[in-house]
C-alpha cells in the first residue's frame, strides 16, 4: 500500500479498509487513534494498537497489542491471531458453548479452538471421560503454548441414575485433577443439573497439572 506510512501520530485515522487485504503484512503502529470499521470485513497481518476504540466491524487480524485501549467490539464477530491486550477494558465477553441434545458417556471431547463450555442436555448414561484437546486435527499441546492456563466448562443432565467424570485426559493421555476440596467425585448428582470446572496448566511440552471441580445445580 505505497503511500502509507508506517507510524500515525495523535490522529483519527481513515484509510480505505479495501486496501488492507491479506496482502498488507507490514506492521502498523497507530498512536491515540481511533479506527471505526464500520461492518466491513477487514484482514490485517501484524499490527500494533496503541490507545485505540474499534467501534464495530468485523475484521480478521493477524497479531495485535492493545495498550490502554477501550474496545467496543458490539454485536461483532473479530477473528484476531495473536492478541495482547494491556490496560483494556471490554465491555462485553460472550463465549460460544457447544450445546447439545446428547447424554454424557464415553468421551466427550473438549475442543478448545472452537468452545471451552459443552452442555449435554440429556440425562446422563454412564460414566465419562473428559478429554482436552485443540480440535479433531490439532492437539491440545500444539495449540496451547508452555505457562498458559486454559479454563473450560461442562454441565451434565442427570436422571434418576446419576454418573460422573471418572477420569480426565489430555490429547487421549489421562491426567490426575487435583479436586477441590482433595476427594474426586466417586458419583453424580440424581435429577439435578452437574458442572465441572476445569483449569488446565500447561508448564512445559505434554506437561499439565489439572484443577477441577463438581457442582450440583438443582
Amino acid at each position: 500500500m505505497p503511500g502509507v506510512p508506517n507510524i500515525f501520530g495523535n490522529a483519527t485515522s481513515s484509510i480505505p479498509l479495501t486496501q488492507l487485504d491479506a496482502n498488507f503484512n507490514t506492521t502498523a503502529t497507530l498512536g491515540n487513534t481511533a479506527i471505526g470499521l464500520g461492518n466491513t470485513t477487514t484482514s490485517v497481518g501484524n499490527l500494533t494498537l496503541t490507545n485505540v476504540t474499534i467501534v464495530s466491524g468485523t475484521s480478521t487480524v493477524g497479531n495485535v497489542t492493545l495498550g490502554n485501549t477501550t474496545v467496543g467490539l458490539g454485536n461483532t464477530a473479530t477473528s484476531i491471531g495473536n492478541l495482547a491486550l494491556n490496560n483494556a477494558t471490554i465491555e462485553n465477553i460472550q463465549e460460544p458453548a457447544n450445546i447439545t441434545a446428547t447424554a454424557a458417556n464415553a468421551t466427550i471431547n473438549i475442543d478448545i479452538l472452537s468452545n471451552v463450555v459443552v452442555y449435554c442436555t440429556a440425562n446422563a448414561t454412564g460414566n465419562f471421560t473428559v478429554n482436552f484437546r485443540g480440535n479433531a486435527g490439532t492437539t491440545f499441546n500444539n495449540a496451547v503454548p508452555a505457562n498458559v492456563s486454559v479454563s473450560a466448562s461442562l454441565v451434565t443432565a442427570q436422571g434418576a441414575t446419576a454418573y460422573y467424570n471418572s477420569l480426565v485426559q489430555v490429547d487421549g493421555s489421562t491426567v490426575t485433577p487435583k479436586w477441590q476440596g482433595g476427594t474426586a467425585p466417586t458419583s453424580g448428582n440424581a435429577n439435578a443439573t452437574d458442572t465441572y470446572v476445569y483449569v488446565v496448566m500447561k508448564s512445559a511440552a505434554n506437561t499439565y497439572t489439572i484443577l477441577a471441580t463438581q457442582t450440583k445445580f438443582a
